[in-house]
């Protein structure tokens, strides 16, 4: 029976093969000539025997990754490198975290494309200088790429081991018309160009590179396959949230965070969920946090505080603890408390009447003022009478009080006019003032006599 052979291309490109000699079974990592689909390719040895039987038994999910998870978008430049390439009907789907990539059922073992020979030490350092001849390529492409103005970018070229075909991994946003350029590379290269539009993910694991944890890029060295990763799976994990702490080189989030995820969901299983409330010891309690790798629980009390206790604790107070519905009957409410029947406001004490404080400079008391009704009592203005009657006010010879005459001195003729002026001066003012006051108009100066 032929033995299946599980053979790695450059980069995560793999394919399952047949080896007919069974007398001489094929070793890890041994360089090989393979059957292509057009020529002959150069690879190593992945797995062999019972392993490869079981990677692709029932459907192989890591057959031809390559080229079997991204349909070709050219195949140009067969025997004539000017033959034209046809448009693609479609273009491929860039995968992505969440969709799982549609892969191709297995071959049957008679199908299968037969291993040639073990390689030669000059068929290897061969299939080496091709290698470094594929960056010179890259450059080249990514040139006549600019000549075009088109909006792709080129990851990798891909030599065929007999130069029959020559591979180009590109990434692009969206939609590109590249026939002229495919025509042109045909010219250049003088063999078969075929195009294939990939994801970030499978990017990065063909480039290969350093990842946060300081080593080398799972999907580029031992993961077999990319599977989807969600959000949820971080969640799960109670790690951060942050995109630029999650995600990898690619800008995806990180492959790893799958590795451990069955773990913390079996761990969980065996602590309270978070948020609930349990009856403890103490009581009714309710978990505030959980700590799987200590095997602790953070619990709170609405009375006692809060505390950090053992799992194994926990599960023996939980074990010899009433109900929690004898607990929850018995405890307070949790809302507000309610609120209290209206009582009547406290009356003042009373103050000692007026007539009991004894006065200040004496002993006897005071008199106590009758009570008055303030809306009844009439204001002071209305009281109070007017200062002087509306009427004309008095003459200041009628306001003052009789009396004898007042005797002037003899005055010189001069002397005694003024002053007489200055009088009936004087006057006038006063009697403009006073009927001002009294609403009257101003008394009339009084002539002097004689």
């Amino acid at each position: 029976m032929p033995q299946t052979v599980e053979v790695r291309f450059k980069g995560t490109r793999r394919d399952f093969f047949h080896w007919p000699d069974e007398q001489e079974p094929l070793r890890l990592s041994e360089a090989v000539i393979v059957q292509a689909e057009r020529g002959q390719d150069f690879g190593r040895v992945q797995s062999a025997g019972a392993v490869a039987e079981k990677k692709c038994g029932g459907g192989c999910t890591s057959c031809e990754r390559g080229s079997a998870e991204k349909t070709p978008l050219v195949a140009a430049g067969d025997t004539d490198p000017t033959a034209s390439a046809e448009p693609p009907s479609r273009p491929a789907a860039e995968p992505t975290d969440t969709e799982p990539q549609s892969r191709p059922a297995a071959e049957p073992s008679a199908t299968r494309r037969p291993i040639l020979r073990r390689a030669s030490p000059e068929e290897v350092r061969a299939a080496n200088d091709l290698r470094r001849q594929e960056e010179d390529a890259r450059r080249q492409v990514a040139d006549k790429v600019r000549h075009h103005k088109l909006d792709m970018k080129i990851s990798d070229t891909e030599w065929q081991w007999d130069r029959a075909k020559l591979t180009i991994f590109f990434t692009a946003e969206k939609r590109v018309d590249f026939r002229a350029l495919v025509r042109d590379l045909a010219g250049m290269f003088r063999a078969r160009i075929e195009l294939r539009q990939i994801g970030v993910r499978d990017e990065a694991a063909r480039l290969g590179g350093v990842g946060r944890c300081g080593r080398e890029y799972c999907c580029s060295t031992w993961l077999g396959e990319l599977t989807p990763v969600s959000l949820a799976l971080a969640k799960d994990q109670h790690l951060s949230l942050n995109p630029t702490q999650i995600s990898g080189g690619c800008g995806r989030l990180l492959c790893c965070l799958k590795y451990e995820h069955e773990f913390y969901v079996a761990a969980r299983k065996r602590f309270p969920r978070e948020g609930k409330a349990i009856a403890t010891a103490r009581g009714r309690e309710k978990v505030i946090a959980v700590d799987i790798f200590r095997e602790r629980v953070f619990l709170r009390h609405d009375e006692q505080g809060s505390r950090i206790i053992p799992l194994v604790q926990l599960r023996e107070e939980m074990e010899h603890a009433p109900p929690l519905e004898s607990l929850a009957s018995a405890a307070p409410p949790s809302g507000p408390p309610p609120r209290r029947a209206a009582e009547p406001p406290a009356r003042r004490p009373e103050r000692p009447l007026r007539n009991d404080i004894p006065a200040r400079g004496g002993t006897e008391p005071r008199r106590e003022r009758a009570p008055q009704d303030r809306r009844s009592a009439p204001s002071r203005r209305a009281v109070e009478p007017p200062s002087r009657p509306p009427s004309e006010p008095p003459s200041r010879a009628a306001a003052e009080p009789p009396g004898p005459p007042a005797t002037e001195p003899p005055a010189p003729d001069g002397a005694g006019e003024g002053a007489r002026k200055s009088r009936r001066r004087r006057r006038g003012r006063r009697g403009g003032r006073g009927g001002a006051q009294g609403g009257g108009p101003p008394a009339p100066p009084s002539t002097p006599e004689g």
